[in-house]
């Protein structure tokens, strides 16, 4: 997704040209270091349906495995003309260092007793946001777009990655795990601080409240169906549904005011609607 959105975003503005392939190479490189790492650190059994790397070759081999992409990343971002180099880059080191950000927020979260909406929603805009974001005004960037509609872009993006999100956390909790190809209920045994927990522990009742208390404890064989009921109980499914639409309004409306022709915005339109309604 965030290689083919640094492609759409030089195609909003121009051909593709051939350093986009570059740059969108290094970004599935980075982001699949990412990947590795992260599943080390949330002790993630499976990913795409299959098993981890770390689950497979061990800890220290994934370590190593995640670090020769990222010298891989930036190998493929130095190719790339001298003309757009520096910006490219200095886009793409602020971008890892925010990852990097969200994804100690995150690990920071499951210790934490409340995490509030709004903290919870700059941790995945960190995690999450802002390497589509970055994906698409590198594009842009690099298709000539004027400092106004990289900015647009940008805002597309970042709120795209916030709905994104929001589907990624209900998918986790309610989604098909044929179809998901994780875990169910991965972020319930990792106790992690997601929309959904937020929004059931600000809603619940106090009985509900001090269930969800108690099943955060521990990872009683029963907790993720018992934690799914409460989720229910408090209706945060439909929650979750309306404010991923929210989200997506508000990307569209950034994406509507980037000035080129309504015609080359379809071909985003399109894949932004995808991604929110995937089942996987």
């Amino acid at each position: 997704m965030r290689p083919v959105l640094c492609l759409m975003g030089n195609e909003l503005f121009d051909d593709i040209k051939p350093d986009a392939w570059e740059v969108a190479t290094g970004i599935e490189l980075f982001h699949n270091f990412t990947l590795i790492h992260d599943d080390i650190m949330d002790k993630a059994p499976l990913r795409r349906g299959m098993e981890t790397v770390h689950k497979k070759y061990g800890e220290s081999t994934a370590i190593l495995a995640g670090d020769v992409m990222q010298v891989a990343a930036y190998e493929h971002i130095n190719k790339i003309q001298t003309t757009f180099l520096h910006q490219v880059l200095s886009l793409f080191n602020t971008t890892a260092k925010e990852v990097c950000e969200g994804q100690q927020m995150d690990m920071d979260f499951e210790k934490k007793e409340i995490v509030i909406h709004e903290e919870y929603l700059k941790m995945i805009e960190l995690k999450t946001s802002v390497l589509l974001a970055a994906s698409l005004k590198m594009g842009a960037i690099l298709g000539g777009a004027g400092e106004r509609n990289q900015k647009l872009i940008y805002e597309f993006g970042r709120k795209l990655g916030l709905a994104f999100q929001v589907q990624d956390d209900y998918l986790d909790a309610f989604g098909d795990p044929d179809k998901f190809g994780k875990q169910v209920g991965g972020d319930i045994l990792s106790n992690k601080k997601t929309f959904l927990l937020i929004h059931a522990m600000e809603t619940a009742s106090p009985d509900q409240l001090t269930e969800l208390n108690r099943l955060n404890i521990g990872n009683a064989a029963d907790k993720v169906a018992k934690v799914l009921q409460l989720f229910r109980d408090c209706k945060v499914d439909d929650w979750a549904l309306q404010l991923k639409n929210k989200f997506l309004d508000e990307a569209f409306a950034h994406l509507e005011d980037v000035a080129v022709l309504s015609v080359r915005k379809q071909p985003l339109r399109e894949l932004a609607t995808y991604l929110v309604k995937r089942e996987h």
